[in-house]
């Protein structure tokens, strides 16, 4: 199957091994994109409004810091500090740098499994 772009839509046409296209929009509204966090091949809506994801942002944060207690847990630090990504600079450069941190040490991490 085969994923055609369209200019100036949020939908793609596929194309089938029988040459059938269908057109696919994943947003009915055209000026509305759902947020979403992505994590590898996972995807979590988060909500539209930027209050509310700051809140649980800031909530997932606090609870993560106290991650020693039960229920809570320490993973609540990271998701928190993604989902506040979203809305606040500071935060996006310091996940955009820990990204690129994350991606040389990989690519480091494989030339050197290469040249063995």
């Amino acid at each position: 199957m085969r994923c055609l772009a369209q200019p100036g839509t949020d939908g793609y046409i596929k194309i089938d091994s029988e040459g059938v296209q269908s057109l696919n929009k994943p947003h009915l509204n055209p000026g509305h994109r759902p947020h979403r966090i992505s994590i590898g091949q996972f995807s979590v809506p988060v909500p539209q409004s930027r209050t509310p994801r700051i809140i649980l942002g800031v909530a997932l944060c606090i609870g993560g810091l106290l991650g020693f207690l039960p229920i809570l847990g320490f993973w609540m630090l990271p998701l928190g500090l993604l989902l506040l990504s979203i809305d606040l600079k500071p935060v996006r450069r310091f996940r955009r740098r820990a990204e690129v941190w994350w991606g040389r040490k990989r690519q480091a991490k494989q030339k050197s499994k290469q040249k063995r």
